[in-house]
């Protein structure tokens, strides 16, 4: 089932609200009564909506298994002093890679579940309410007996982290008797998705269901440490389509020393290819490493390595962005795109989620992101305010 790109704007309001009627989707979208219905009529031949209802075909789903805890993000109103008091701001909204990233997939309109860990206290409750609010199934959430998680950043004036502090105890808690209840989703998702602040117990268990099913799984080692704790399980017997490392992270999935790379440049990217091939040895078919404002690399195991740059964007925080390329990347993937273009479309998320203070920028669709995307638009789409939401 081929979509046109209008198809699936409309398709993603649906999503979000299944009883939207054809003049609010014309008005989110900027168009006409006539266009929308014309278009609904479309969906309806290509069996995307069934009959009367916009009742949606239902579809396989990305599922998502990792962190999910509360965002305190401080900002100092000047450069950091540090080992005294900074003037400046504080926020508070959900957080977590695995959340963040199923938040940017359902605002994208891919059907999504979340499985990961809260506590039985407020902060889980507000949690999971405005995470499922966003579009997302949150029906295999553990409630635990830790207190819900949370992510204390603290940035400086320019909006870069210069600290961060993390207690996952909940996520720490998830094992794999949490995750076989799910045990049937995750085997028939479309794509899996994991947060290396799993435990390795738990890891290990997801790749196991994955490989076993034939599920494309997509791995986001999210720290050196948990690099660490990762590396041994990448195998060749149990095959990765993906996995999203940043330089240092590479270093310790492979025991490899890759930062005295210099990458383009000097044009010598030999430590970080030698250190991505160990990975495509272990049997992940695409290592895509965050090189920062230099961009990234991607490597397949048969296309070989690609150089994408990173779109300008005018940075008011950078928190959130390594999850919206993630989550963009992977709706592209399951859109039709190939890895390079997912690449490239995942770059686009991140510059216009850094152009906000959001973690997860509220107004992200596909058409924002394919904008952003069009170079005579790049600075337009990057600077401009979040749109209002309903």
């Amino acid at each position: 089932m081929m979509l046109t790109r209008r198809e699936r704007e409309v398709l993603a309001l649906l999503r979000r609200d299944p009883l939207s009627g054809a003049q609010a989707i014309a008005d989110a979208l900027g168009t006409t009564r006539a266009a929308v219905n014309v278009h609904l009529s479309n969906l309806g031949k290509k069996g995307a909506i069934l009959g009367r209802g916009y009742i949606l075909r239902q579809e396989h789903a990305v599922v998502v298994v990792g962190g999910a805890n509360v965002d305190v993000k401080v900002r100092s109103l000047a450069p950091l002093a540090y080992r005294t008091s900074n003037p400046g701001h504080a926020h508070t909204s959900p957080g977590g890679v695995a959340r963040n990233v199923a938040e940017n997939l359902a605002r994208l309109g891919t059907p999504t579940h979340l499985i990961a860990a809260v506590g039985q206290d407020p902060a889980g409750e507000r949690l999971l309410s405005e995470t499922q609010a966003t579009g997302v199934r949150i029906d295999h959430v553990h409630r635990g007996a830790h207190p819900t998680g949370t992510y204390t950043a603290v940035l400086d004036a320019d909006g870069e982290l210069a600290v961060a502090v993390a207690d996952m105890a909940a996520t720490d808690g998830l094992g794999p008797e949490h995750l076989q209840p799910a045990r049937e989703l995750m085997g028939n998702a479309s794509m899996l998705v994991l947060d290396g602040n799993l435990s390795s117990s738990a890891l290990a268990y997801a790749l196991d269901i994955a490989s076993a099913s034939g599920v494309q799984t997509v791995v986001d080692p999210v720290s050196v440490p948990k690099a660490a704790l990762l590396a041994p399980l990448l195998a060749a017997g149990r095959p990765v389509f993906a996995v999203t490392p940043n330089v240092a992270e590479l270093g310790a999935l492979t025991g490899r020393d890759t930062f005295r790379d210099t990458f383009r440049d000097t044009g010598d990217d030999r430590r970080v290819t030698e250190a991505v091939a160990v990975l495509h040895e272990r049997g992940v078919q695409y290592v895509w490493v965050r090189l920062g404002e230099r961009g990234s690399l991607l490597s397949g195991a048969e296309e070989g390595v690609t150089f994408l740059d990173a779109p300008a964007a005018v940075v008011q925080d950078v928190t959130g962005a390594g999850d919206a390329m993630l989550g963009a990347f992977v709706h592209a993937l399951l859109t039709g795109e190939g890895p390079v273009a997912a690449a490239r479309y995942g770059h686009a998320a991140a510059a216009l989620t850094v152009a906000t203070t959001a973690t997860v920028r509220p107004d992200l669709t596909p058409r924002l992101v394919e904008e952003a995307l069009t170079p005579r638009l790049v600075e337009d789409a990057a600077t401009a305010p979040p749109r209002r939401t309903t």
